[in-house]
């Protein structure tokens, strides 16, 4: 049951990662991951065939399955999970494993900590007028202009401080796993871009959105991406920002999940004002 539930939470998981999160013996984790595939609880997706080369390592990836939905009840939205996981491509899948990638090391980076915990979506306060069970952290925002923006962030997550007062006790930090595959900027906002993300969460600030709609005291925003000329270009058009440039944090993926403390680095982060790379 905790194996489902991690995969559950994370939408796909490494096979390592779940021998993580659970703890114990790996093999005897492995194993177990092999019995809840065969017998229906658990989905290998296919894209992931192409990861594999020859002579690399593997650690396989799973999925819900519909078995295992139907296992953990009402809490799971129906969804035909079999068919929806098969029917995965490779870069939905890639971009995936990068919020796992992410929520993992920060969630196993808090074990290791004294007086952190680390809070899941489920966890966090329900979302006021939200009709989605599926997506409760999703919102539009209007600019100046009449423009209207939709947010609909990779991953939703908080810190908790147990002992800190209470206007004190939790940080709230929205995730965006960025795989450079998003222009940094573009001509006008009808187009996609990384700019235009920023653009909408400044604007969920200075409206208080997040107060009314989701009941954060403050947030900031987590971009996770590739490398570190991606996070210079990330942090060039924060700075064009009029307000809110202290929301946003900027990290490469193999700083944050071979760094030596992540944790440490995005609690520090909680006291200063100044939006900017921190890893």
């Amino acid at each position: 049951m905790a194996i489902i539930k991690h995969v559950s939470r994370h939408r796909f998981l490494r096979s390592w990662q779940v021998a993580a999160l659970v703890g114990g013996s790996k093999q005897r984790v492995l194993r177990r991951l092999q019995l809840l595939y065969h017998h229906g609880f658990l989905e290998r997706p296919r894209a992931q065939i192409e990861y594999y080369e020859p002579g690399g390592s593997r650690s396989i990836v799973h999925g819900l399955a519909q078995r295992g939905a139907n296992l953990l009840g009402p809490s799971v939205e129906p969804l035909e999970w079999n068919t929806k996981n098969g029917a995965v491509k490779r870069l939905f899948l890639e971009h995936a494993l990068m919020v796992s990638d992410v929520m993992v090391t920060l969630e196993l980076a808090c074990r290791q900590h004294e007086g952190v915990r680390f809070l899941h979506a489920a966890e966090l306060p329900s979302p006021a007028a939200t009709h989605s069970r599926r997506k409760p952290f999703r919102w539009s925002v209007s600019l100046k202009g009449g423009t209207r923006l939709g947010v609909i962030p990779d991953q939703v997550f908080g810190l908790e401080f147990p002992g800190q007062p209470a206007d004190r006790n939790r940080a709230y930090f929205f995730l965006e796993a960025d795989r450079a595959t998003m222009p940094v900027m573009r001509q006008n906002l009808r187009q996609t871009s990384f700019y235009r993300k920023l653009l909408a969460y400044e604007a969920t600030w200075t409206q208080n959105l997040h107060r009314s709609r989701f009941g954060f005291h403050r947030f900031r925003v987590l971009t996770v991406t590739t490398s570190p000329e991606r996070v210079k270009h990330l942090v060039e058009a924060c700075r064009g920002l009029q307000h809110g440039q202290g929301l946003f944090l900027f990290t490469q993926l193999q700083s944050l999940t071979t760094g030596h403390d992540p944790l440490a680095q995005l609690v520090a982060e909680r006291a200063h004002g100044a939006g900017r790379e921190f890893a």
